[in-house]
């Protein structure tokens, strides 16, 4: 019997792939990879959903593997260029077909499977595109694309009889009807509506990912899943986060480390605010921002980070709001003045052209 190993990401495509080979009589091992940026099982991205229903309904095994540091060193560097925005998606399919080649040698399996179809992405799924990523992931010849197999070249599995060709198909472009009605043959009925793609595709995640990228070149973890929740603004040598609602202040407080600054006004619906120093701040400022012998609104960074947290408090309209700032088991309680709206629109981290935009709105208001 062939054996194959299969990209899996949970969307349709990817499933209907594994489900195809399988129907041909091939042993498929699925590889679900996971990253920093959205392609995560729990995750609603195009590039995520929990692949284990549907391996235990239709009877084929996954395997996690999570792409770490390999992922993040493409995502600032990639050989191949980003997309629009932070995307490497060619290098991001080389990286996974790599991985996925050294899981197909070390189990013997014939060939790598994907649930790619032509024309449907505009950076790594062209026929020009296609023989370059399975060069460089070193599986020329090795990588069956079944749902367009019939418009691409002849595999290897196909020259050599392991897979029958006519029973492949020819899927081309971006529509999904074709594989709303392969779906349907095959009883697959929950799968994922389709989306852009992962986390680096968002203009606004991808701007604050390049802001962070810019002060720290080796983000820590936590910073990265930081970059998907709450507001983001800049002042003085710190980042400053607040959160939009109880689910956001959640995460921050998971988040946070031991010893970092938060801060919440007293007495009324409150946004827990996050300042974190940058790492060649020095000890000065960071001493200054957690010393709770030192008033913390003497300080540019708490004392921004605090004028943003009465801001969005449900006490924002009052002249002077109450908050307290904690680092530890250390607290500080001052008055702070809300933030103006200039004062945020100036320290706000978000993309250039979506910053004109609202200077533009604001001024057309005036007028």
């Amino acid at each position: 019997m062939p054996k194959a190993i299969a990209l899996l990401s949970g969307g349709l495509d990817s499933t209907l792939a594994v489900l195809v080979v399988k129907s041909l009589g091939v042993d498929v091992t699925a590889v679900t990879f996971l990253t920093h940026f959205g392609c995560d099982i729990s995750d609603t991205s195009s590039c995520s959903k929990n692949p284990f229903p549907a391996a235990e309904k239709f009877g084929f095994k996954v395997k996690l593997c999570h792409l770490a540091d390999k992922f993040i060193e493409i995502v600032k560097n990639p050989r191949f260029g980003h997309g629009k925005n932070m995307n490497p998606c060619i290098d991001c399919r080389i990286l996974m077909l790599r991985e996925a080649g050294e899981l197909m040698r070390l189990t013997g399996a014939d060939f790598v499977v994907t649930g790619e179809v032509l024309g449907q992405r505009p950076m790594s799924q062209r026929r020009e595109t296609f023989p370059l990523i399975d060069r460089e992931a070193g599986l020329a010849g090795k990588v069956l694309r079944p749902l367009s197999a019939k418009v691409l070249p002849e595999t290897d599995a196909q020259k050599n009889g392991l897979i029958d060709r006519e029973k492949l198909f020819d899927f081309y472009g971006r529509s999904r009807k074709p594989q709303m009605k392969l779906a349907e043959e095959f009883g697959l009925t929950d799968y994922p509506n389709p989306a852009g793609g992962c986390l680096l595709t968002e203009p606004n995640y991808a701007w604050r990912l390049r802001e962070l990228l810019r002060s720290d070149p080796n983000p820590a973890i936590r910073d990265l899943n930081l970059l998907r929740v709450g507001r983001h603004f800049r002042a003085g040598r710190a980042k400053i986060i607040a959160g939009r609602n109880e689910a956001d202040n959640g995460r921050i407080e998971a988040l946070a480390g031991p010893e970092d600054l938060l801060l919440r006004a007293e007495g009324c619906g409150s946004p827990i605010v996050l300042v974190l120093f940058d790492k060649q701040a020095g000890p000065l400022s960071v001493g200054a921002g957690k010393d709770m012998n030192v008033d913390p609104a003497e300080t540019e960074e708490t004392a921004a980070a605090a004028s943003i947290c009465a801001r969005y408090s449900d006490n924002g309209h009052l002249p002077r709001v109450t908050v307290t700032a904690k680092a530890g088991s250390r607290t500080k309680t001052f008055d702070a003045a809300p933030a103006s709206a200039s004062f945020l629109e100036e320290h706000r981290v978000q993309r250039p052209e979506k910053q004109s935009q609202q200077k533009k709105k604001k001024k057309e208001e005036k007028t």
